[in-house]
C-alpha cells in the first residue's frame, strides 16, 4: 500500500482532456491464509464528460476499482491521476478536499441520515464545505428540483419510497458540484422500473451538467445505456468498448 505524502504535492501532469488516468493498478487482500488479488494491472483513461458502466460477476473487482478511484481505499501498486494529480502525492487534507469537491458518491444503500429531512440530507455536504446559509438554501432547492423532489424536501427518509431516497442521495452527491460522479450499484435495492428511472436520471443529469459518470451495475441492459462499457473478470479489465459510439466524447 502506498503511503500518503504529507509534504507538498507533486506537480500536476497534463493528460489533455482525460480527467482520470489509471496506471498499472494492483490491489490485494488477505483472506485467512490466502491472498485475494482484487485488481491486477489495471490501466484506464477516461475523458471528461464520459458516461461509463462497469460490469462483471460478483468478486470481479468492480467495487474495489470504484473505491480506489474515489480515494476511499489505497492501491498496493500503481497510480491514479485525477485532473493530473497523482492521488498518492496528495496530503490527507488535499484528499479530503478532493472527496468533498471533485467526487460525488452514490451507493446501493442510500446512506441517508434518518433523523434529517431530504433537504437537510442534501445540505450536509454544503455545511461541511462551510458554504453560506443563503447559498445552501438556494442550492438545495435547485437540487430538489433537478431530481424531481421539489415537493418532498421536508419529508424524512422513512416517508419516502426507495426510488425517492436514491434521488435524494443523487442530489446530495451533486451538492458541491463535483466533476466526477461515482455510483456503486445505484439501482441494486430498487425494482426494475424504479431502477431504470434512477439510472436514466443519473445519466440525464451527467449529460446536462457535463459530469463524468462511472457506475457499477449487474444490470446489463442498464450498462448498455452508457457511452462506454468496461467488463471485469478476476480483477482484470477484459473488455473496454464504446457501446453507444454516437455519444462518444470527442
Amino acid at each position: 500500500m502506498f503511503q500518503i505524502n504529507k509534504k507538498k504535492s507533486a506537480k500536476k501532469i497534463d493528460y489533455g482532456n482525460n480527467i482520470l488516468v489509471i496506471k498499472n493498478l494492483y490491489k490485494q487482500y488477505k483472506l485467512g491464509d490466502s491472498i485475494v488479488h482484487a485488481l491486477s494491472n489495471i490501466n484506464l483513461s477516461i475523458i471528461e464528460g464520459e458516461i461509463i458502466s462497469i460490469v462483471g460477476v460478483s468478486g470481479s473487482g468492480k467495487t474495489t476499482l470504484l473505491n480506489l478511484i474515489g480515494a476511499l481505499d489505497y492501491p498496493d501498486k500503481g497510480a491514479i491521476f485525477i485532473e493530473g494529480n497523482n492521488l498518492a502525492t496528495l496530503s490527507e487534507r488535499e484528499l479530503s478536499c478532493l472527496r468533498r469537491d471533485t467526487l460525488g458518491y452514490v451507493f446501493q444503500q442510500f446512506n441517508l441520515l434518518e433523523e434529517l429531512s431530504a433537504a437537510k440530507n442534501i445540505e450536509m455536504p454544503l455545511i461541511l464545505a462551510k458554504k453560506p446559509k443563503e447559498f445552501r438554501k438556494k442550492r438545495v432547492k435547485e437540487l430538489l428540483d433537478l431530481v424531481g423532489l421539489e415537493e418532498r424536501g421536508n419529508h424524512k427518509p422513512d416517508q419516502l419510497s426507495g426510488g425517492e431516497q436514491q434521488r435524494v442521495a443523487i442530489a446530495r452527491s451533486l451538492a458541491n458540484d463535483p466533476k466526477i460522479i461515482l455510483a456503486d450499484e445505484p439501482t441494486g435495492n430498487l425494482d426494475s422500473k424504479t431502477g431504470n428511472s434512477v439510472i436514466n436520471l443519473l445519466m440525464s443529469i451527467a449529460k446536462k451538467k457535463e459530469k463524468t459518470l462511472i457506475f457499477v451495475t449487474h444490470n446489463i441492459e442498464q450498462a448498455k445505456l452508457a457511452q462506454r462499457q468496461i467488463t471485469m473478470h478476476d480483477g482484470k479489465i477484459v473488455s473496454d468498448e464504446y457501446v453507444n459510439k454516437k455519444d462518444k466524447t470527442s
